[in-house]
């Protein structure tokens, strides 16, 4: 199969599809492997890296386009690459979709098979595939909501671990998955006081039994989150519906009345975020202050860490798409049930159901939809 690694052209992304040790296993397969020009070069990764890989290198975006048969990429097509996709071909990256309908619109009438990292699930639970990145953001979230907490940044000059004397700051998380946990790893390190909320009881109890008394485990209501929102220096939102638009679980109104220059980090801004004043940004401009809060709504996180967050992904990513190429399209998604959880647009439908209905649209059954 020819497989195509394009240079990604999001604002300060400098993640790349496939590293050269992940090329040189594809091409060990058999496969044929198209990376643009200069693809990594940001991240240390040289075009001479992927040529002893065996790689073949291109000198446009719309060369390697043309090429695959399969488009490995980091982050969902921006709008010069999805005029560049065409019936056919099969592009494997994260999408998220559900707050996106124009994407999801041009990904239906290109005619491609699109399978989104974010809903590819694991044998034992959980999504094998966004949880390096959800580890990366949750550990960010933390970083740049210390960052935000500054002065210079509108925050109310905050240290999240206070001082000798002097309290430290309210951390509130709102979700308990992998980017929550994280989130929680990082502030109890910081010596901040640290509150997570989770609708899973059992997750409480992991969490409590992990860190213990220095953290406060509550269970997530709206009325719960409203009392400890009201409180707090630092709120992460770090909730997710697997492939469908986040909750919006902090009001305009709750906003409205927090602590002046506190701080919310939206991890889960690439599904729509949790708070209703949370708008997407980008690393060139990562924040604004609304109703004197500050917001940090990145939609792409770990891209600020590349290099480290594109070896993490490729560990998770490698099989499947190795998967992808050996056994063709169809016959990969039909012989692996959760590689068939990851489809969500095929030939011109939607085919998982949460993306569907955060879209308002119908959906037809993965395993129909590659029948026909």
């Amino acid at each position: 199969m020819r497989i195509g690694v394009p240079k990604e052209i999001k604002v300060h992304e400098y993640r790349v599809g496939l590293i050269p040790s992940s090329v040189r296993e594809a091409v060990a397969h058999g496969h044929e492997v198209y990376v643009e020009t200069n693809a990594a070069e940001r991240i240390g990764l040289s075009d001479d890296d992927y040529c002893r890989a065996g790689a073949k290198i291109a000198k446009s975006a719309e060369e390697v386009f043309d090429a695959a048969e399969l488009v490995v990429k980091v982050k969902e097509p921006q709008a010069k690459e999805l005029g560049l996709l065409r019936e056919g071909q099969t592009i494997f990256t994260y999408l998220h979709l559900a707050p996106d309908p124009h994407q999801a619109r041009a990904l239906m009438h290109s005619g491609v098979t699109a399978i989104a990292y974010e809903t590819v699930t694991g044998q034992h639970g959980g999504l094998p595939l966004l949880s390096p990145m959800s580890e990366v953001a949750g550990r960010m979230a933390i970083q740049a909501g210390c960052h935000c907490l500054e002065m210079e940044q509108g925050g109310r000059g905050m240290l999240l671990g206070g001082s000798a004397g002097v309290a430290p700051a309210n951390v509130v998380i709102v979700g308990g998955g992998v980017a929550g946990l994280n989130s929680v790893r990082m502030s109890i390190g910081l010596e901040a006081a640290v509150t997570c909320f989770d609708i899973n009881i059992e997750r409480l109890y992991e969490l409590d039994h992990r860190f213990g008394a220095a953290i406060n485990t509550i269970f997530s209501t709206r009325q719960s989150i409203d009392d400890y929102v009201l409180a707090a220096d630092l709120v992460i939102g770090a909730v997710l519906v697997p492939g469908g638009a986040a909750p919006k679980l902090v009001s305009e109104q709750l906003v409205r009345s927090m602590k002046r220059g506190s701080v919310i980090v939206d991890i889960s801004i690439d599904q729509g975020g949790f708070s209703e004043t949370s708008k997407p940004t980008t690393h060139a401009n990562p924040s604004y202050v609304e109703h004197g809060v500050v917001h940090y709504c990145v939609t792409n996180m770990p891209g600020a860490v590349a290099r480290t967050s594109t070896f993490a992904l490729n560990n998770a990513t490698l099989p499947f798409i190795l998967a992808l190429a050996d056994k063709g399209i169809v016959g990969a998604l039909r012989a692996d049930p959760h590689l068939m959880a990851g489809l969500n647009v095929h030939e011109g439908t939607i085919t998982h159901p949460a993306v569907a209905e955060a879209l308002g649209v119908k959906h037809v059954e993965a395993t129909r939809a590659i029948a026909r």
